[in-house]
This record gives C-alpha cells, structure tokens and sequence, in this order.
C-alpha cells in the first residue's frame, strides 16, 4: 500500500504500546507516512493527547501499570481486534521484555524493536558484559557474574580498589546502585541495593564495577538492519544526571572528537554485531578524565533523548528508520554518519518541585503556552486542560534547541525555556535554566557528579525571577500612586476622566 507521495508504506496500520510524548512522537511519524495508528490506554489516561491524536483507541485497564501497560495479553488482543500489523513499544513498559517480543511474533505480528534473543543477551548485564568481554569491546573492571555475598562483594572491592560501584544485574535506570568509597560502608549498601534491585526488576542479583574518577556518560546511537548492515549517527553526551538519570543531553560532546567517534562508533556497531542486533539501539560508555572508554550497557530501543541525534544529523527520521528496517527494507546508508551539523541539547521537562525534593507535582494544566522560534523543538504529549496523572514518570515533555554551535544552542534553549509556561503545576523549568547557565555546564567540563557538587546553588533563589517581580511591583505601584495623585488633583471629575486605560486601548495603545 503507498502513501498519497507515492512513498511504500512499510505497514498499514501500528499499535503503539505506550503512553504520553513518546507514544504522540511515533504516531506522528505513522501520520506522516500514511500509516494508521492504534492507541492504548488506562482509565487515568482516557483523555490524553496520544488517545486523541491516534486513528483508533481502546482502554486496557485500571491506572497500575501491572495491569494496563505492561499486560502482554491485553496488548495483543487490541492489536488482533484492530487489525495493527505491528506493534512499535516506545521507551519504558514492555519495550525491553524479551517475553514480549517472542508473544508478538508468535502472535504472527511484527515488533517494531529487536529480537528477543539481543534483549535477552543485553538486558541481563553480567551476560552483557561476559558477551562484550567475548567480542573484544572494552568494559569497566569489575565481576564477570553476580556477587552472592556482602562478604564476596568486599573481597572483590579489594581486588578493584574503592571506590566502586555497586549495580543490578537484571536492569538499569539508576535501580540498585550504590557507590561505595570504602570497606566501612559497603555490606550496609550491598544489602540496600540488592533490596532496591528485588524491589524494581524482581531479580536482587547484584555485581560490582571499579568506579571510575570524574566519569563521563556518553552513549551511541546505532542501527541495524535484517541485510547485516549496522551504522552509527554519533554519540550524545548524556552526563548531566540527578540520581542516575538524565536531566540534559547535548551532541555532540564537548569531549569527544572525529577521530574518538570513530572509534567509539565502530566499537558500539561491534557491540550490535555481536548479538545480532536489530533496529535501533544505544551502547552507552564511560568515558574517563583520560578519556578512555567502557562499554556500560545496551538499551534495545529508543532512547528518550534520540531527537537531539535527529537535528544534528540532516533531519534523519528515526522512528521512520525503524518501521522500515522493521518491514525487511535495507538502510538507505550503510556508511555511519561522522560528523554532526550543528549542536543540539535536550532538557526534560517534569511535574516536579526542585525545591521540594522534585517530589512529583500531578495536577491540572490551566495554561500552557508553547515556544517557537528558529530551531526549537518541543515533543510533548500535554494540552491546556489537560490532568497530569500521578501514576506514571513525572516527565511531560522534551524541549530542543539546535545551532550551528554550542554556544548558541544553549542560548536557543534557555531562551525556548524562558518561553515555555505551564501553569496549573509547579515544573522543574527554572530549575533547569540555572543548570544551563551554571560555569560548569557552560564550561563543558562536567561529568556525572556536576549535579550534585552543584546542588545547593542549583536550588538557590531564582535572582532573575525575583527582579523582574520587584520590577512588576514597582511599576504596579508608581502606576496606582500616579492614578491616586491624578484622582486627587482632578477632584470630583477623577472618576470620569481617569479612564486612561480604555482610552489607551481605543488608540491602539497595548500595556
């Protein structure tokens, strides 16, 4: 079947498995390409943007995500009811559930992701790293296997030297991890991360990593296709993290030059070739004050921040790129992308208050007005009216800025930031404007603490906002002593010929 642009549609009709901006940025893309969309939804999110954007829509269940979003059976009995071919399942949720995929197929639909078998070789991360170990790409020193003990985890510590990193085997996003600085404290944070890491993956294996000193988080965006051809688009510098996970993204890195994406680029294709990779996929590293870099972990999706790869890279769609390789179809270029044009950043959004803990700020949005201007991009899945449900990830959208150079897409993206208004809750946006302009992230000489060393400046008083309040105040009030001194002098008349406002309307005038 072909769009009305002549252009082969990959599929005719996709369910995507997920919620909110991610869920609104698939469809959008399906739209663009002639391919109808399907929608799920919980009962909390009956009137969101992605239930209305989408060609069709079916509930799916109660607000808990156990019996909505991450319901297999449900999922596949929407996508048979509505005829979907496939099914794209966004970022979060089931889209790295290996049990997934292999239903999808067995169902005889086609996921729009990896097979089962490279979620299962990367999800687990002692067998990612055993596997990486095995292809020759380098990783972090540490344990080959999960650690059984508090005392097995300290004689390995030893062997590592502290400080190191304590990590869950069965997953990532920041869930069972624990740095540990010396003996003294690591059987209580040993104990602490294999609770967090039962609590969040149901699998309290833990192993242990050397930590490295002033680290930076860099990762590569990477695609393969079903014709053995892997490319890569770049890497992202995704260092600027509060609790493990990312606030602000940017490519291309202030650190890395040609010659080290090259090398990082071809280790990160190694990594996929090596687990028969499907799709797109990020290989994330740490990178060293040497610059040196290890192989970290591989996210079988879409990453949240992979719009920012899109700008610097011509444009390039891709969420079209996995339809396509999806439907069998070969990638247009089988040469990576080398050099980016432009810089790009990427700030998330969230119904949050920094000043109290970012605890999350669900609500009603009242008001919302969307910046603009010369490269700025805003994904979303939010609207005026709209309620921010306290059941799921506090972040409502991703606000981009693109320019030639860095400088100016940090000045693009404060200034979209100080354009965009949500009312109705409290958002981290002006937190986030202090992260911009802080020296540190204007230097470009950050890594993985800079949140943190940086905390208690980051939440000081908004001085700008303050100002431009005393100025408001000052001008309020030179206006009303003005108007009283008026109504004084003018005596009895003041109340008919005070009307200043509406006469300064009548001309033309705005206040």
């Amino acid at each position: 079947m072909s769009a009305s642009n002549g252009y082969q549609r990959p599929f005719s009709k996709v369910l995507v498995a997920n919620r909110g901006e991610i869920a609104v940025r698939v469809m959008r893309t399906c739209r663009e390409l002639g391919v109808r969309t399907v929608a799920v939804y919980s009962e909390p999110d009956r009137a969101s943007l992605h239930v209305r954007y989408a060609g069709e829509a079916y509930p799916i269940g109660p607000a808990a995500s156990s019996e909505s979003y991450l319901r297999i059976d449900k999922i596949l009995a929407v996508a048979k009811k509505s005829g979907a071919e496939a099914i794209h399942p966004g970022y979060g949720f089931l889209s790295e559930n290996p049990e997934f995929a292999t239903a999808v197929k067995d169902a005889g639909l086609t996921l729009i992701g990896p097979p089962a078998s490279s979620m299962i070789a990367m999800g687990e991360k002692t067998r990612a790293r055993q596997k990486m170990i095995a292809a020759g790409v380098p990783v972090v020193p540490g344990t080959e296997a999960a650690i059984e003990t508090a005392e097995e985890a300290l004689a390995e510590a030893e062997k590592a030297g502290y400080p190191v990193m304590l990590k869950a085997a069965a997953g990532g996003g920041g869930k069972g991890m624990r740095r540990v600085d010396d003996a003294a404290e690591l059987k209580a944070a040993f104990e602490a991360a294999r609770r967090e890491a039962e609590a969040s993956f149901g699998d309290g294996r833990i192993y242990l990593e050397k930590y490295l000193l002033e680290p930076r988080h860099i990762e590569i965006q990477i695609f393969a296709d079903s014709h053995g051809n892997v490319v890569h688009f770049g890497e992202r510098e995704c260092s600027v993290q509060r609790r493990h996970q990312k606030v602000i993204e940017e490519t291309p890195s202030p650190i890395v030059d040609e010659a080290m994406r090259e090398q990082m680029g071809e280790v990160a294709c190694q990594a996929a070739r090596a687990v028969d990779y499907l799709g797109a996929g990020t290989v994330e590293f740490l990178v060293d004050a040497h610059r040196n870099f290890y192989f970290l972990e591989m996210n079988t999706r879409l990453q949240v921040e992979h719009p920012i790869t899109e700008m610097v890279n011509d444009g390039v769609d891709l969420v079209k790129l996995q339809l396509e390789v999806a439907a069998g179809r070969p990638l247009a270029t089988t040469e990576s992308t080398r050099l980016p044009r432009g810089h790009a950043i990427e700030a998330r959004i969230y119904a949050e208050d920094p000043e109290q803990g970012f605890l999350p700020t669900p609500g009603r949005i009242s008001y919302l007005r969307v910046p603009g201007g010369p490269g700025v991009r805003l994904d979303s899945g939010i609207y005026a009216g709209w309620e921010v449900p306290i059941h799921y990830d506090p972040m409502i959208a991703k606000l981009c800025a693109r320019g030639p150079d860095r400088e100016t897409a940090i000045a693009r993206l404060d200034r979209a930031l100080s354009e965009l208004e949500v009312t109705g809750l409290r958002t981290n946006v002006a937190w986030l404007r202090r992260v911009l302009r802080h020296p540190t992230f204007v230097s470009g000489h950050y890594d993985t603490g800079f949140l943190d060393a940086a905390k208690d400046e980051l939440l000081a008083p908004d001085t700008d906002s303050l100002h431009e309040v005393a100025m408001l105040a000052g001008a309020i009030y030179s206006q009303d002593r003005t108007r009283r001194l008026a109504s004084k002098a003018l005596g009895a008349r003041a109340p008919e010929q005070s009307n200043w406002k509406n006469e300064g309307r009548r001309r033309g005038l705005s206040r």
